[in-house]
């Protein structure tokens, strides 16, 4: 199935310049979606994964479906504030300043096998940092998957040791 056909792209969003890639009309066709998920899905039962990792939002609109499609847990990686247990936490950089990652402390077990998802690597700032939490807490990133890569922003670059897949580039 050609997944480009879903995406909608959207001139000049967020600012002049942009060419935004809308996943929503991806999501919203039920078919291309699963197809999406499917492919994802195989993925990780190559690499015989124990736990899907994304930060939020969209990471999470792509990793549920697959950790329920493997019946394996999910866990959220969020902005600072807005889990409520403990937790292990991670600055990085954006273009006009700095963020904070974090995940629950007790999400990841020492040696499980994590597939992190997202639906776009741009920069690859926000997966790096992801990278970081779950090494952090012991646990072994088996895999990275993403709807759209975004190549002429290089974020691959930072995830040289790293097995990725993504469906579509641009």
């Amino acid at each position: 199935m050609d997944l480009k056909k879903y995406i909608t792209i959207v001139p000049d969003w967020p600012k002049p310049g942009i060419q935004f890639k809308d996943i929503t009309t991806l999501m919203d066709n039920g078919d291309a979606y699963r197809y999406a998920t499917d492919q994802i899905v195989e993925y990780a039962r190559e690499r015989e994964i124990d736990l899907i990792v994304g930060p939020e939002a969209r990471g999470f609109i792509i990793g549920c479906p697959v950790a329920y499609s493997l019946g394996v847990g999910f866990a959220p990686v969020r902005k600072e504030g807005k889990l409520p247990r403990e937790v292990a936490r991670v600055e990085y950089g954006l273009e006009y300043g700095k963020d904070v990652l974090t995940i629950h402390k007790d999400a990841i077990k020492p040696g499980q096998r994590v597939l992190i998802t997202d639906d776009l690597l741009a920069t690859g700032g926000t997966i790096e940092a992801t990278i970081k939490l779950v090494q952090e807490l012991g646990g072994v990133v088996a895999g990275i998957a993403f709807l759209i890569e975004l190549t002429y922003l290089d974020g691959r670059s930072k995830l040289d040791d790293f097995d990725i897949l993504t469906l579509m580039k641009y």
